[in-house]
């Protein structure tokens, strides 16, 4: 048997075992060296420990345990409640008012977190019963919180351009910048769908009650607003400021953040040692996981390499006389699919490796190809019926509120992800102006 086809069988029996529901990590790392041995001798592997020792010390990665601290510490802070009542009072008099709020704190905590599953399931406690129980619609309300929620994955600071930027060999500082006019343009369009939905149904989506409004302009508004929106923005100024002033890198600036976020936390009084335990327990799991499939991933990328798996992938392509155009679609339907059935870590690591020697050679620019990425894996997060965001709501959810309702809401957003992803193919300025001006 030929070294590709030995490729082949490696790629397809990781597939299989993923979606036989074993850990990423394990699969990977596990079946890469059974494969790896069985070609090439055990002894082959000695050069792994050099590769994983070559990722333990990008310093860039050390922004990943940082940024997730803070965002989950931010979670313990009740600050997204406290932002989310202000919030909803301030546009009470609107008709889809509550909805606009949601969406609005979806962004901020995007801005400040970057974590996906904590916002959606934070989000769907604290507003879902509230927006059912004032008349709003099911499908309106389920939409806006998971699509929200999900900002994180594309509104820098994310933890997937961070990843990305460590495949890809793109500065993650280029990557927080060029992701941010496209997470803006994605909220703005979710904000004017919510005011088109109001007006043209104004019933599904109604407006506070007045007794709520009186009551809130009677307890010191000006010093409520200023408590709820002052720290997060200080903090998020603090994050990004300094990394678009070119002050700090990315992991100086989650450094920062990881700070910030604890002495806000203690501004609320929110702040323990259990709330402390709990924080650095759930970090210290969740930034395993992560480096445990970067390891897996390293096993995964060894062989391979050895086994001439890119040089067939490339001569696949080639010899198929793909145009750049359909090469670059055929990628992204690649990457949404995969999505529906895995996480964007194990996407990162498996196939982006794969596809950026691909990209360059097309002549590709991959902070803007990165960019796309990022957002064609933030609509798999929300596609029906496996988007992860999906299960995380349903999970919160009151129980009158059914699968098909959360299906029937989030599609609009879907379609507005899409119109997004193809503005910012046919304008890559959009992605790439930020970026060229702060570096200039």
């Amino acid at each position: 048997m030929s070294l590709e086809l030995f490729a082949l069988i490696l790629f397809a029996a990781i597939l299989l075992v993923l979606f036989l529901g074993y850990p990423v990590a394990f699969a990977l790392g596990g079946v890469s060296i059974w494969v790896g041995s069985m070609v090439m001798g055990i002894k082959f592997f000695d050069l792994l420990p050099l590769r994983i020792y070559g990722t333990m010390q990008n310093i860039v990665l050390l922004a990943v345990p940082l940024f997730i601290f803070m965002g989950l510490m931010l979670e313990k802070s009740g600050i997204a409640e406290r932002m989310l009542q202000t919030l909803t009072l301030l546009m009470g008099r609107l008709h889809g008012g509550l909805a606009l709020a949601v969406i609005i704190v979806g962004i901020l905590l995007a801005a400040s977190t970057g974590v996906v599953g904590a916002t959606v399931v934070t989000m769907g406690l604290l507003s879902l019963p509230t927006m059912l129980k004032r008349g709003y619609s099911k499908s309106l309300a389920s939409g806006v919180i998971v699509s929200a929620g999900t900002l994180g994955q594309i509104i820098p600071p994310s933890i997937v351009l961070i990843l990305l930027g460590s495949v890809m060999n793109v500065p993650v500082g280029d990557l927080f910048m060029g992701a941010l006019i496209p997470g803006l343009l994605l909220s703005l369009g979710y904000l004017l769908y919510v005011l088109a939905f109001a007006y043209l149904k104004p019933e599904q989506a109604p407006p506070a009650s007045r007794e709520e409004l009186n009551a809130f302009k009677g307890k010191g508004m000006l010093k409520e607003i200023a408590i709820s929106f002052l720290l997060p923005f200080l903090l998020i100024l603090a994050v990004l400021g300094s990394i678009f002033a070119g002050i700090a890198t990315p992991t100086e600036a989650a450094g920062i953040g990881a700070v910030a976020a604890t002495l806000l936390t203690a501004t609320q009084g929110k702040l323990s040692m259990k709330t402390l335990k709990e924080v650095m327990s759930e970090t210290t799991f969740l930034t395993s996981m992560v480096f445990m499939i970067l390891v897996g991933a390293a096993a995964f990328s060894l062989t391979f390499r050895a086994l001439e798996g890119e040089r067939l992938i490339v001569q696949a392509i080639t010899q198929s006389n793909l145009s750049p155009v359909a090469f670059f679609w055929l990628s992204m339907l690649g990457i949404f699919i995969a999505g529906f059935f895995i996480d964007f870590i194990e996407i990162t690591f498996i196939f982006v490796p794969i596809l950026t020697p691909l990209f360059q050679k097309f002549g590709f620019d991959l902070l803007w190809v990165g960019i796309l990425i990022a957002m064609n894996l933030q609509s798999s997060f929300l596609t029906p019926p496996f988007g992860f965001s999906l299960f995380y709501l349903k999970g919160v959810a009151p129980k009158e509120v059914r699968t098909i309702d959360i299906y029937k809401g989030v599609l609009p957003f879907l379609l507005i992800q899409a119109l997004t992803l193809l503005l910012i193919y046919f304008f890559p300025k959009l992605v790439l102006w930020l970026p060229q001006m702060l570096n200039q």
